[in-house]
């Protein structure tokens, strides 16, 4: 004869235990040993209400029968999924910590299998489905083993509409014994369902068709394709039996293995008869625009991002940054992307035509921020926000969003996220971009400088205060389901932290001299580490990499930091044409065509001189080459003939790069003249617009 099952020394807690199913569990757990936790919140059938005396009367009831038991009222969460969740949430660590527990979820037939008129309760009762399977597997290695039950019992809510000798067969105490076993610890039954009623018992599991290949190689997946196949896709014949989530990528590997063994690429996912280099749904994505929206900021709101930065009282020159009262009292330059992110917020992703977005897939993959201005101390500024170009990385989607910030009608920042979407890729869409802010090697020698900040333990608590609220840097739990030990850090605290190290060594933490910051995040953070900058100074650039000292990980990659010259750079300009203003933008275009420069010349291929005049006469030469090596700017006629020269006032020119003043009309009006191949001023044309920003 089999031994009994006991629960002597162990503590169950059953929710919904003063009538029912729940009373039935807390009995029969008390009759063999198990110390009981009775909840009920006391209400009516519909939840309305509440009171102690249903969990009093099992309490009384498990004490007469010389059980242990107490009564808890406690619970006031939203019942089903949430109350489930919630529950489970508080038990969860102290199973971890005694490596053991059992936990089962109560769904139903309705969760299942669905049925008329219960949409939203079948839509939970089956979300507790896919909480037990996924608590089972993340529960695993700690001996949590969760199970699912789908009972079928009279109760009070069955009362009126089941014939009353049948609510007698399916008494509630023909289901608890399925439940006691689950929870015992001799039980290694794990992430199972169970159909559970009058003395029967089933477990369910899924089956898989074989299936269809409705995709050829280098031929576009079509409707009619899969209307072709459709018989064959629902043939349950030979059907195979599923277990786990590796089993259903592992179907689709294989089927991309299949594709790809004969000759050629494999084709882009195109829903048309016609192959094209793109899906059709980037047409409608590309130039998309957000809804404009308002960012208003307080000082309160500034001292509070700095705080959340690392900015700190023991760093005396840091009190411009969290003392409204200083003097020099100053907004962070890198604040600019707060009034950005409300872009990103609110499911914005969600809203752009043409593309499906999982969430649960999408990372901040880089980030570029340009001022124009510092940022006032507090302001009310109006962002627009456009999705300029996406880009198949094979690996993932990459969705380049450019975020335009005004005060009035004057730009102050822009910004630029680029957004990554894994396993979203390999569609045939380009890869490259010329709206892309492009990140940049760091030099390969050894740092000129290294600063190090220790963040708190509530760095991320502190920095979801300027408006990230994204649980994943507060709620463990959270953090745990997507795969981490402890919320992380945010990206963009990290960017925050190196920008102002930056700033501090090349500097002195002037923000007027700031002008733009591009990085590459690479890895997490997690709070309460040391993040270690090291930087590069070439020119006004500085180069940068950020580390986790304590793992020596890269957790921000090919970054850079442009500064404004200093006084004394600027009184370095030639004295012929030295007080031009145009002198600042060919040295910005020099500048920039150190990173762009081989693309650039591919698509201009030409070499272009500039004369520049003041007065009457020619103050300046200057001469932009596109056509021999990997471009160059330079002071002086072109070396060789020029493609085209351009004639012009120092005045023309800058109106023409600010976009004051068409280059059409200038040259039409006799302002601006030109000699040679005048054709390739269209592209010289977004050069200075996309290049010659100061």
């Amino acid at each position: 004869m089999a031994s009994m099952l006991n629960f002597y020394g162990r503590v169950v807690l059953v929710t919904g235990a003063g009538g029912g199913l729940g009373r039935t569990y807390a009995l029969a757990f008390a009759e063999r040993g198990a110390s009981v936790v009775v909840n009920d919140l006391g209400g009516d059938m519909k939840g309305v209400g509440k009171g102690s005396l249903a969990a009093d009367k099992v309490v009384e009831e498990i004490r007469r029968k010389g059980g242990k038991a107490v009564a808890n009222y406690d619970m006031i969460q939203r019942v089903h999924l949430r109350g489930s969740f919630m529950v489970t949430r508080a038990a969860w660590d102290h199973m971890k910590k005694q490596n053991f527990g059992r936990i089962i979820m109560t769904s139903s037939a309705a969760g299942i299998y669905g049925n008329f008129g219960q949409a939203n309760y079948s839509a939970a009762k089956l979300g507790l489905l896919g909480l037990s399977n996924s608590l089972a597997v993340e529960g695993k290695k700690n001996n949590i083993h969760c199970n699912t039950v789908a009972p079928v019992a009279g109760s009070r809510m069955t009362q009126g509409f089941l014939p009353e000798d049948l609510i007698e067969a399916l008494k509630p105490e023909y289901v608890a014994p399925l439940v006691l076993w689950l929870c015992h610890e001799s039980c290694e039954e794990n992430g199972s369902v169970f159909e559970v009623g009058a003395g029967w018992i089933g477990k369910l599991r899924w089956e898989r068709t074989l299936g269809a290949l409705v995709r050829q190689k280098n031929q576009p997946m079509t409707p009619e394709a899969v209307k072709a196949n459709w018989t064959k896709i629902c043939d349950f014949d030979n059907a195979t039996k599923p277990q786990r989530i590796q089993d259903s990528v592992s179907t689709v590997i294989e089927a991309l293995s299949k594709i790809d063994s004969s000759d050629g690429g494999i084709s882009a996912n195109n829903l048309s008869h016609a192959t094209s280099a793109a899906p059709s749904g980037l047409v409608e994505a590309v130039g998309y625009k957000f809804p404009p929206f308002s960012s208003s900021y307080t000082e309160v709101d500034t001292i509070m991002y700095a705080l959340g930065v690392g900015a700190s009282i023991k760093e005396p020159k840091d009190l411009k940054f969290i003392y409204e009262g200083n003097s020099d009292f100053s907004c962070l330059p890198t604040f600019g992307v707060i009034l950005a992110q409300k872009s990103l917020g609110g499911g914005g992703l969600a809203e752009i035509p043409g593309l499906s977005v999982n969430f649960t897939k999408v990372l901040h993959g880089e980030h570029y921020l340009e001022l124009y201005k510092p940022l006032p101390n507090a302001g009310d500024l109006k962002c627009e926000a456009v999705v300029a170009d996406v880009l198949d990385k094979r690996s993932g989607l990459v969705i380049l969003i450019d975020v335009y910030s005004y005060s009035g009608k004057e730009l102050i920042c822009y910004n630029q996220f680029s957004v990554f979407v894994m396993g979203s890729g390999g569609f045939g869409g380009k890869r490259t971009s010329d709206k892309d802010k492009v990140a940049v090697a760091i030099p390969n020698r050894p740092p000129d400088a290294i600063l190090t900040d220790t963040t708190s333990l509530n760095q991320a608590a502190l920095y979801r205060l300027s408006g990230d609220w994204n649980p994943l840097h507060i709620d463990p739990d959270f953090a745990s389901l997507a795969g981490f030990d402890r919320p992380i850090l945010h990206g963009l605290c990290t960017f925050g932290f190196s920008a102002r190290h930056v700033l501090q060594q090349y500097a002195d933490r002037d923000v007027l001299r700031f002008k733009a910051i591009k990085v590459r995040f690479a890895k997490p953070v997690y709070p309460g580490q040391t993040l270690q900058t090291e930087m590069w100074k070439e020119g006004n650039r500085i180069h940068f990499q950020t580390k986790v000292q304590e793992t020596g990980d890269t957790v921000i990659s090919n970054a850079y930091v442009d500064l404004v010259p200093t006084s004394d750079t600027l009184a370095k300009i030639p004295s012929e044409g030295g007080d031009l203003q145009s002198n600042l933008v060919f040295e910005e275009i020099g500048r920039r065509l150190q990173d762009i420069g081989q693309e650039m010349v591919k698509k201009v291929n030409a070499v272009f001189e500039w004369h520049i005049t003041k007065g009457e006469k020619i103050a300046a030469k200057w001469t932009i080459d596109l056509k021999n090596g990997a471009g160059k700017v330079y002071q002086g006629p072109a070396k060789g003939s020029a493609d085209a020269t351009f004639i012009l006032s120092d005045e023309v020119f800058m109106e023409v790069v600010l976009g004051k003043l068409d280059p059409q009309k200038a040259f039409f009006s006799g302002r601006l003249k030109a000699r040679g191949n005048i054709m390739l001023s269209q592209k010289l044309q977004m050069i200075l617009k996309d290049y010659a920003k100061i």
